[in-house]
């Protein structure tokens, strides 16, 4: 998700036991009224999830029973996530709407109950929903990973593991569906196993579209439904995408099309090469562009009559800037730039993880090769032009 964050942490309010029960911050739409098994005269941070990072809120005071009350100001329409933490402990996560009075009890471990808000009770199934889940999955991966990865009961993990996201996958794209007008759909889509995405498939965008679309029905103004729509258009432009190579002309390689320093669109399909490299780079780093002086341009002199072309894919957001190192550089060869940078469609098409990485094709075909330097490069190119 992109990064946001509110003009800054609302002041901190140390309040002294005695003062306890009851806390109060100006207006006071929400009422939060709560106790903490073995947390007697302790202080309880409470913090705002500002889209994709918590920040404190303030900080309030238990008395010598665990007791304490919070009240906080939420304007109409706009609900925010709410959680409360004991040390580094979350002990109970709250979705807040204006006017609600909020029951809850925690213990310091974070098994935590709600009531007098809906949208928190719902909040605490998908929680504890997720967290089954996640528990279950992590113990299965663990058990793979100690097992013989070529035995019958890694082969029956895997097939587990497999059932076992799918079933969850299917549970939760019913629960979004069955609550489009809930904003507990929100940390739902975001749920990560591990380094895996509960919602990471291309077609998973018609269910972000769909729900930010019904969502900003009920809350226009939520910052949390900016974010998912921001996110639903994004997955949606990468899902579109992906239909247009699938209904494009037969290529035996992903196509890229981008803008050279003259903002001519250039294809790489329509490059008229026996050899093609396609070398993703970025000019702000002085290793990559001592590269260009040192290997690619003596290269390209030598083979470029011979049917040797370059198709440099700059990934940079600096578009200014790649253009005067492309023009100062002297470079002859095909430089086009994608100004999103790591967000870059055509990076992720080939699965770009670290820069500079380079791909060739030839006769149309991609071909399994490597080069590190000048000379790896000439046996290739002395290979391939023959």
């Amino acid at each position: 998700m992109r990064n946001f964050s509110i003009s800054g942490f609302l002041s901190r309010l140390l309040v002294p036991a005695v003062l306890l029960p009851v806390l109060a911050s100006c207006g006071g739409s929400v009422k939060i009224d709560g106790t903490v098994k073995d947390a007697p005269s302790s202080e309880i941070v409470v913090k705002l999830l500002d889209v994709n990072q918590f920040n404190v809120l303030d900080t309030v005071s238990t008395d010598a029973g665990g007791h304490f009350s919070y009240k906080m100001d939420i304007e109409k329409g706009q609900p925010q996530f709410v959680y409360l933490f004991y040390r580094d402990t979350r002990i109970a996560s709250l979705l807040l709407e204006k006017g609600d009075r909020v029951r809850v009890d925690s213990d310091t471990t974070g098994v935590f109950t709600v009531s007098g808000s809906d949208e928190s009770m719902k909040l605490a199934q998908v929680e504890k929903d997720f967290s089954e889940f996640s528990t279950s999955f992590t113990a299965l991966a663990s058990r793979l990973d100690a097992a013989d990865p070529d035995s019958d009961e890694a082969s029956e993990l895997k097939r587990e593991m497999g059932r076992s996201y799918t079933e969850y996958y299917r549970s939760r794209v019913k629960y979004v569906m069955e609550n489009p007008y809930s904003l507990t759909v929100v940390p739902v889509f975001y749920q990560m196993v591990g380094s895996l995405p509960v919602f990471g498939q291309d077609t998973d965008a018609i269910h972000f579209r769909n729900i930010s679309d019904s969502l900003q029905t009920v809350y226009p103004d939520s910052k949390y439904v900016k974010a998912l729509k921001s996110e639903a258009d994004r997955r949606s432009k990468l899902l579109e995408l992906r239909v247009r190579l699938q209904g494009a002309e037969q290529v035996n390689f992903p196509d890229i099309e981008l803008s050279d320093v003259n903002a001519r669109k250039v294809r790489l399909s329509e490059v008229n090469s026996k050899v093609v490299m396609l070398h993703f780079w970025t000019s702000t780093d002085a290793m990559q562009k001592m590269f260009n002086l040192d290997v690619l341009k003596p290269v390209y002199e030598d083979y470029h009559n011979k049917g040797f072309e370059i198709y440099q894919v700059a990934l940079d957001t600096d578009k200014a800037g790649w253009a005067r190192t492309v023009k100062d550089q002297g470079l002859e060869w095909i430089n086009v730039c994608d100004v999103l940078g790591a967000n870059s469609a055509a990076a992720r098409m080939y699965n770009v993880q670290t820069l500079p990485v380079s791909f060739f094709l030839c006769d149309g075909e991609l071909v399994d090769a490597q080069v590190s330097d000048a000379s790896s490069l000439r046996r290739l190119l002395d290979r391939l032009l023959k």
